[in-house]
């Protein structure tokens, strides 16, 4: 009995410790990431991926995984330092953008807070939206990935709520409204591979729907 309890004693450990590899080994960046990340100095912003080209796109087409908050990794330091060199650079100038949309699938947005004064950006890790208003908002969008267009949604929630982790690993949550909540929509889609061509798609197709 003695050796079966330590038989399943040891059995317990081995498995915790694998989970919580392969926990660890989900939420780092991977070599090919950290290869881009660290190409440049933080001052220095990345390349935007643009659905012209075929890999582009296809990256842009899928999921993004959440990321381990440490606010001591210097990659993580260093990623979202030059992604908001992106966002806020002369040849970029969005409101918002995700990590895709630089090549790196992990769930980081940087947003601009039109909700607050003097219109700050700030940055959201693991965001995800937990609820949404019935009430929509029609919305002139357009996107960083998607160049020399904009179009006007329909389908956008006036209001959200959104639940996220900060860089000094708290953990939020907090109802966005108006514009704002537009922008968190728009990014946190890109996390989940999902442009704003989608949801004028959809609602072409549920107007067709609707005349038959």
């Amino acid at each position: 009995m003695k050796n079966l309890f330590s038989a399943l004693l040891l059995t317990l450990i081995i498995a915790g410790c694998s989970s919580m590899k392969n926990k660890t080994a989900e939420n780092s960046f991977t070599q090919d990431q950290v290869k881009m990340i660290m190409a440049a100095d933080s001052s220095k912003p990345m390349r935007v991926f643009k659905i012209t080209s075929t890999s582009d796109s296809l990256l842009l087409r899928t999921k993004s995984e959440n990321v381990k908050v440490d606010p001591s990794d210097p990659v993580l330091k260093t990623f979202v330092k030059r992604l908001y060199q992106t966002v806020t650079d002369s040849m970029s100038l969005g409101a918002g953008i995700a990590a895709p949309q630089v090549g790196i699938l992990k769930n980081i947005i940087w947003v601009q807070r039109f909700d607050k004064e003097n219109f700050p950006f700030e940055l959201f890790i693991n965001p995800k939206i937990v609820q949404y208003s019935e009430l929509k908002q029609d919305c002139l969008e357009g996107c960083l990935s998607i160049p020399d267009r904009r179009d006007t949604t329909k389908t956008r929630s006036y209001a959200v709520l959104v639940e996220y982790d900060k860089l000094d690993n708290t953990h939020h949550v907090e109802m966005v409204e108006d514009f704002t909540a537009v922008i968190f929509q728009h990014e946190i889609d890109h996390l989940n591979g999902i442009l704003y061509l989608d949801h004028l798609q959809k609602e072409i197709e549920d107007a067709a729907g609707n005349n038959q």
